[in-house]
């Protein structure tokens, strides 16, 4: 396995579209959401292994969160957990994995992933993967990971490539044209029809090297926070110089700070089953369905004239429900989410006002 392969798994979101069974002290990203014995982040662990050393992948969360990582990850030792002080999005989180990268290895290759997506078909996966290091390993770029849409969704960033244009390089990669945020339902319609958008995946290779000069051209005041203490990463030093750089550090995406921006991005297109598991919605997409298209989970719940509705608890109390049609039904020990699927989006409305009048017990 080749040591300068690195992976960068992103696990500090609060997940509050997963409310009531995600809580800020408890996110999706440290939960067996999918049933299959292994939380989010387990998964995404083990599959990056099969890519990389385990000892080159670095897990970069909330400082509130060290204690259940390391505990979910006994593979790892405790400098594998980048903490941050707060949350600034993505491009902080990886400006300050380049820079412990950079003190261990600065002919790194990296993989940046997110640890809460859904790959159905891990073999394709890492075949892409390896792909995409190769591509990145020959050229000076970034890359994305672009997915093959199958249907006009809105909860997605589209990339544009253009068709027309011959490969530039083997496998399906293609330079950047456009990147948009989550559009309105008929532009998506159209995006899916035109066939010159992928799904953003949200999943990044590149070079040490080509990153961090990205960084110093186009997020240059982040750069220098972390370039000025520099000689702090890989140290006893390092926690101390990230909890004084990060109230300094805009609140910015690596997407709209680099990848919308410089002039060398390329997309890989894939397919391997791939889901962001952002909302209950796209969870309902991958869950067995009754004869009724519900998708059950739980013990105890008897349903009358319901259709394509997702229901989960997570007690032994008899839940009886009759005549929904298209819902999200989430019971816990605590709380009872009932809320129409189309109004899904509705979720940080929700979790911010119970915050306001009923305190932080509930979220």
């Amino acid at each position: 396995m080749n040591s300068d392969f690195y992976c960068v798994i992103m696990a500090g979101g609060a997940g509050t579209r997963f409310w009531p069974i995600s809580r800020s002290s408890h996110p999706k990203q440290f939960l067996d959401i999918l049933g299959l014995g292994q939380t989010l982040l387990q998964q995404t662990f083990k599959r990056f292994t099969k890519i990389c050393p385990a000892e080159n992948i670095l897990i970069v969360t909330s400082a509130e969160y060290k204690d259940i990582t390391l505990e979910q990850l006994p593979e790892i030792n405790e400098t594998q957990v980048l903490l941050e002080p707060a949350r600034r999005n993505t491009a902080p989180c990886i400006a300050y994995a380049n820079f412990r990268i950079q003190q261990l290895n600065p002919n790194a290759k990296i993989i940046v992933a997110p640890s809460d997506h859904l790959i159905l078909d891990e073999t394709e996966f890492v075949n892409t993967i390896k792909t995409g290091l190769k591509f990145i390993s020959d050229n000076d770029c970034l890359l994305t990971l672009g997915i093959e849409p199958s249907r006009p969704d809105t909860g997605y960033g589209y990339i544009q490539i253009n068709k027309t244009e011959p490969l530039e390089f083997e496998a399906n990669i293609r330079k950047v044209k456009t990147f948009t945020e989550k559009p309105d339902i008929d532009m998506a319609k159209f995006f899916v029809e035109s066939g010159e958008f992928y799904w953003n995946s949200g999943i990044f290779l590149w070079s040490l090297k080509n990153i961090q000069d990205s960084f110093e051209k186009l997020l240059p005041d982040i750069f220098n926070l972390f370039n000025e203490k520099k000689d702090k990463f890989a140290s006893n030093e390092e926690q101390k110089a990230i909890n004084e750089i990060y109230p300094s550090c805009s609140n910015i995406s690596i997407d709209y700070g680099i990848m919308e921006k410089a002039p060398n991005v390329f997309v890989l297109g894939a397919q391997f089953g791939w889901s962001d598991l952002g909302t209950w919605t796209s969870l309902f997409e991958h869950m067995e369905k009754d004869q009724n298209n519900n998708a059950i989970n739980g013990n105890n719940i008897m349903l009358y004239d319901v259709n394509d509705t997702i229901v989960k608890s997570t007690t032994d109390k008899l839940i009886v429900i009759q005549g929904l049609q298209n819902h999200i039904v989430v019971n816990t020990n605590d709380a009872l989410l009932i809320c129409d699927k189309s109004e899904e989006q509705q979720l940080r409305l929700f979790v911010n006002d119970i915050k306001t009048n009923k305190g932080d017990k509930f979220i």
